[in-house]
């Protein structure tokens, strides 16, 4: 689907980003990029993967640069402030002519998958999270008690940053309203397994 590049606010900063779209009432999807500080942007084959996903099964996408990559203002927080940057994208995308206003998605990739966590479980006006690659052994991720929106958990089985394990007891912890996907043959960074992860994430959009 066709993108264009996009500018928009998170507090006092200008952020970057592409949009897609398809008007006529899609709902919306946001995706997260990998860590800032590792060389992580929107420009990553994974998000890649989430977008075509998205695509497949009719959303209108977001993609952006968090606060300080690329041309976006400021600098990384730590986690806080790249929140605050997914929240208002979300804002962005949907006062777009056309998007839908329920039915939102907010979806990222390692620490994006993070960001996706905080800001899905925060905002009512998002319905629905998907997490690639949550990064659970470098951080605990934050599930409120009661905690009942979708959210899809997708992950290599050789994962060491997101090991099948904790995803699973996760997944335990959330209950009915999560969804476990594991992709066989994968690390972290799912180089040659794009096509697999969209199919995964399409199918359970679909579900």
């Amino acid at each position: 689907m066709d993108e264009i590049q996009v500018t928009f606010r998170s507090g006092d900063l200008n952020l970057e980003g592409l949009i897609a779209n398809p008007g006529g009432g899609a709902p919306a999807a946001v995706v997260c990029h990998p860590h800032p500080m590792y060389g992580g942007s929107m420009f990553n084959n994974v998000v890649d993967a989430v977008l075509a996903a998205m695509w497949q099964a009719g959303y209108a996408t977001l993609r952006f640069n968090f606060r300080g990559v690329g041309g976006s203002d400021g600098e990384y927080d730590g986690g806080p402030g790249e929140v605050d940057d997914a929240v208002a994208a979300m804002a962005f995308l949907l006062a777009q002519p056309g998007v839908r206003k329920s039915g939102a998605v907010m979806a990222g990739y390692s620490f994006g998958a993070m960001v996706a966590v905080s800001a899905g479980y925060e905002r009512a006006e998002i319905a629905r999270i998907v997490a690639v690659a949550l990064p659970l052994a470098m951080a605990d991720a934050r599930i409120p008690d009661g905690a009942s929106k979708p959210v899809l958990l997708v992950s290599g089985d050789s994962d060491s940053y997101s090991p099948v394990a904790g995803l699973r007891a996760l997944k335990a912890k959330i209950g009915d309203s999560a969804r476990l996907e594991i992709v066989a043959g994968t690390d972290h960074f799912f180089g040659g397994h794009e096509a697999e992860l969209s199919r995964v994430i399409a199918a359970a959009l679909a579900a």
